[in-house]
């Protein structure tokens, strides 16, 4: 009988390191993964990221099913899937291996899902639903093993099943009306409960999706979810604009020199009468058409924020850069200004803040093109 060889020295070293670094795995991958996420989502967004989304979605779909079957209903038929698949776990010594799968399909949705909504956000109320789905990215990272509490899966799923539709429903059909937000809440919430009442001995409450569905479609009226899938691009203040070759160039503050990280300031110097233009670039998914508006709100220390003029603009949707539009206005008065840019039901994409002073002579200016 020949016995191993003996592990050198060097190679036992190699392998502690490699054990020390295994540890660190999911950190990696969680950043590695986020980071492409952020590079590859919310700049635009095309239907192969929907239908990935959807695998996503459908994968914790099929899981859940599967662990949610009585085993023994499973094994007493061999030929069901959902035996053979059980078996096979059982002799790959693998019973976590469907919870860390949901926790990455998880994981995977929230990191898109954290993207496309922090990208559109631009207000506080939408920040703060941006930074719930953050939370919960990160706290996916250790709720592997609650997963076999079925409760939380449910929930967890249920969300985003909304979450997803609340984005693909309104770019299949074209649409950002409100009608469609609250439809496809539903849907998503119907999905989860039609699962649900497939895994015939129902572990866990599917109550908390119910909750969920209710909270959203309140976040949704106080103007707290951006309304996907509209995604902002660009919006800057700008004393002229012109229109060359497909570009728009704006010619903008110059911001101080030790402002080296900007080159346009958004602390405005006016000259007595002169213009101001609000230039906004918004993708729209291809065969979306609506109207956006520029809502001119100047700040008063006794009444808050006052609106000034809300103008509009039709835009169409599919152009890979985003749809731009622009309106102005003349004779600002000193202090805080904000353009609102949003869609017909008011539901805000971006908030862009500046400030106006009236001075004698032109300030220096530079001119950028979007």
């Amino acid at each position: 009988m020949i016995s191993p060889l003996p592990q050198t020295p060097r190679l036992q070293i190699i392998k502690q390191h490699v054990r020390k670094l295994a540890d660190y795995f999911p950190v990696i991958f969680f950043f590695a993964g986020f980071v492409w996420d952020a590079i590859t989502i919310g700049r635009n967004v095309m239907p192969s990221d929907l239908a990935i989304f959807s695998g996503y979605l459908f994968s914790a779909a099929a899981i859940l099913y599967l662990i949610g079957r009585p085993v023994d209903e499973a094994a007493d038929a061999s030929s069901k899937p959902q035996a053979k698949v059980i078996s096979l776990l059982k002799m790959l010594h693998t019973p976590r291996l469907p919870y860390f799968l949901l926790q990455f399909l998880f994981g995977s949705l929230f990191s898109a899902l954290f993207i496309l909504y922090f990208k559109s956000s631009s207000h506080w109320l939408a920040w703060l639903t941006s930074l719930v789905l953050g939370v919960l990215l990160v706290a996916n990272e250790f709720l592997e093993s609650e997963y076999k509490r079925f409760t939380l899966s449910w929930a967890m799923f249920g969300l985003c099943a909304m979450l997803l539709f609340n984005f693909a429903l309104p770019f299949m059909l074209g649409s950002i009306h409100a009608i469609w937000f609250y439809l496809s809440t539903l849907l998503g919430a119907a999905l989860a409960c039609w699962l649900y009442m497939k895994t015939p001995q129902h572990y866990g409450s599917i109550k908390p999706v119910g909750i969920i569905a209710a909270l959203l479609m309140f976040a949704y009226t106080a103007d707290m979810i951006p309304p996907v899938p509209l995604v902002k691009r660009d919006v800057a203040v700008a004393y002229d604009l012109n229109k060359v070759n497909g570009n728009y160039l704006l010619k903008q503050q110059a911001s101080s020199w030790w402002v080296f990280w900007r080159k346009a300031s958004n602390d405005l110097e006016l000259l007595p009468g002169q213009r101001v233009y609000c230039f906004s670039s918004v993708f729209a998914p291809p065969g979306l058409q609506t109207k956006l508006y520029h809502r001119w709100q100047h700040y008063n220390k006794k009444s808050g924020w006052t609106t000034q003029s809300r103008a509009g603009f039709s835009i169409s949707g599919g152009r890979y850069d985003g749809f731009r539009g622009y309106t102005y206005k003349s004779s600002l008065a000193e202090g805080d200004w904000r353009v609102s840019v949003e869609t017909e039901n008011e539901k805000t994409i971006a908030v862009y803040p500046f400030s106006v002073k009236h001075v004698e002579a032109a300030p220096d200016s530079i001119v950028q093109s979007f």
